[in-house]
């Protein structure tokens, strides 16, 4: 079914914008230099997956063991004639807007006449033939802008033969050479197994991923990092400098901060990084160290009544959505969780019988951890899933789950004579508040390189790949552009009762160089009120303020 313009709302765009998006418009992305001209495709050595190697194999007979691809300069012209399609999958990151408008000017720059479809509200656009034609004037709207509005996004697992086939058609009947699919682990993982599907039936239809996701955690030796991690990362450490400004000028509250990041803490071992806050709990180090959700508790309020002795009743404390799972006790039960409530017979209980049902199923050392949970927690665990069957973590308000026992803990030091200070707590949860902002200008320089990069991969016939750009601390012109295999970075994990191939998430690597760094300074931003006040994200201005990577990457290459 095709939309036409109006259906989308793009008439009213370019009257109703912004100054800023006025002035945003006219930003034009930097390329890597190899991308400025002519490509040659380098090709290097075969590939295996990280993990499960002959598996993996066997799943993807066809698309596994690809070499990496890296371009460079070339001398002859290719003027290769297709049109694509695209998908935005999953949740929103800045920057997507920008991988799309440098796909379009990278097919483009091939020939004229190549076009561009965008199959919308995500996945299920191309299952359902819901589509429209990204043309030059719509392009120009979106340029430099937030979020995913230009076509939608949407969370429709591509896993089933019959939506390959009902999308088949509908590319066939536009002339579509090659899917972009746009998106995170999961949306990848899907990008794989459709390019696995149409290889093995010839249907001579390519496919190629785009990483895309703030938690940061889709990243390996070949991705150096997710598109929108770094301007979420500023965004949220925005909103936390000026909560520390906020604090150290009131000097009577402890805030509380819980930012994304569901299975890694990248985003908030980033913002520690920006806004240098007193506590900063970390997802990995937490399960590394076995440690209760009793430790955690005590080791905030050690760190409250240290500062309350000297007189400083605040503070901020920074907490990764994805904590509680963190915690060796509450992983061991969601995993149980997972197990009991992918049966059938689970899916055929009432909602309202479920807890019931959970309890009657849970080994016993399960059930004593789920019993010692606060009844609203132990209600998320057992009854609110994903449409990937996960724990919605963001759900569960760890924030104020900390705080209230933290409370109970340090009335209990009082007593003892532990503590002799004042605490009250703020709550606050930056999700939403990062996904769709403005990039910044190493995401929209990022961004369109990985989407004009992909034109390449798709004119040099690859399928089965993701778009990579490396080097991304150096200036974009000496950014490495090329693209590797998406088998490469798969191995078999448990999904909701069972194994299926998926992309192997980036967690925070405790011997890397940016915990190390948060390490050896956590114990005096811990005492001292050491804040940093980073502000908002800078689009013009000295190049030491608006042209910075994150944090993570300087530590990790070494910058």
């Amino acid at each position: 079914m095709h939309l036409l313009k109006a259906n989308y709302n793009f008439i009213d765009i370019m009257t109703s914008i912004s100054n800023l998006q006025k002035a945003r418009a006219a930003y034009q992305p930097k390329l890597p230099k190899a991308l400025q001209g002519p490509v040659k495709a380098v090709e290097g050595a075969a590939t295996q997956s990280v993990g499960n190697q002959a598996e993996i194999k066997d799943l993807f007979p066809n698309t596994y063991g690809m070499p990496v691809v890296e371009f460079e300069q070339g001398t002859e012209a290719n003027t290769a004639s297709f049109n694509i399609g695209v998908i935005l999958s999953g949740g929103q990151a800045p920057g997507g807007h920008n991988v799309i408008s440098g796909l379009f000017d990278g097919i483009k720059s091939l020939n004229p006449n190549n076009k561009l479809y965008g199959f919308l509200m995500g996945p299920g656009g191309l299952v359902d033939h819901k589509y429209i034609e990204l043309t030059p004037e719509i392009i120009d709207a979106y340029r430099n802008t937030g979020g995913f509005d230009i076509i939608g996004s949407g969370r429709t697992k591509l896993e089933e033969v019959d939506q390959f086939e009902k999308g088949i058609v509908i590319l066939r009947e536009l002339g579509i050479k090659a899917l972009v699919i746009i998106g995170g682990d999961d949306s990848n993982t899907n990008a794989c197994v459709l390019a696995e599907y149409y290889a093995a039936k010839n249907y001579g239809v390519q496919v190629i991923g785009c990483p895309k996701t703030i938690d940061g955690d889709l990243k390996n030796e070949q991705i150096e990092a997710s598109f929108g991690f770094d301007t979420a990362c500023k965004t949220y450490s925005e909103l936390i400098g000026n909560i520390e400004r906020d604090c150290n000028s009131a000097r009577k509250y402890w805030h509380f901060i819980k930012v994304m990041g569901r299975s890694a803490s990248h985003i908030a071992l980033e913002c520690a990084l920006q806004t240098q806050p007193n506590i900063c709990l970390v997802s990995e180090e937490v399960e590394a160290k076995e440690m209760s959700l009793d430790d955690i508790v005590s080791y905030i309020a050690k760190t409250v009544a240290v500062r309350a002795a000297q007189g400083d009743n605040f503070g901020t404390v920074i907490i990764p959505e994805g904590l509680i799972e963190f915690i060796p006790a509450i992983k061991k039960l969601i995993a149980e969780l997972n197990d009991v409530l992918a049966t059938d017979e689970a899916k055929a209980v009432a909602r309202e019988d479920q807890i019931e049902y959970v309890k009657a199923h849970l080994s016993a050392a399960n059930l004593a951890t789920f019993s010692s949970l606060p009844a609203g927690v132990a209600r998320q665990l057992a009854l609110d899933r994903d449409p990937h069957g996960n724990v919605q973590v963001s759900l569960i308000e760890t924030e104020k789950l900390l705080s209230e026992m933290v409370g109970k803990k340090l009335a209990e030091m009082k007593k003892a004579g532990e503590y002799v200070g004042k605490f009250s707590a703020q709550h606050h949860f930056f999700g939403y508040e990062g996904r769709c902002a403005a990039p910044s200008n190493f995401d929209a320089d990022y961004c369109y390189s990985l989407g004009f990069n992909a034109s390449r991969l798709v004119a040099c016939g690859k399928t089965g790949y993701m778009s990579v750009i490396r080097n991304t601390t150096a200036p974009a012109e000496q950014w490495i552009a090329g693209g590797v295999p998406i088998t490469m970075m798969m191995n078999l994990e448990k999904r909701a009762g069972k194994f299926k191939p998926v992309i192997r998430k980036a967690l925070v690597e405790l011997d890397g160089a940016p915990f190390k760094f948060f390490a050896a300074n956590r114990e005096k931003w811990a005492v001292e009120t050491s804040y940093l006040y980073p502000g908002s994200i800078q689009y013009w201005g000295p190049s030491e303020v608006c042209d910075q990577t994150t944090k993570t990457l300087q530590l990790e290459q070494n910058k």
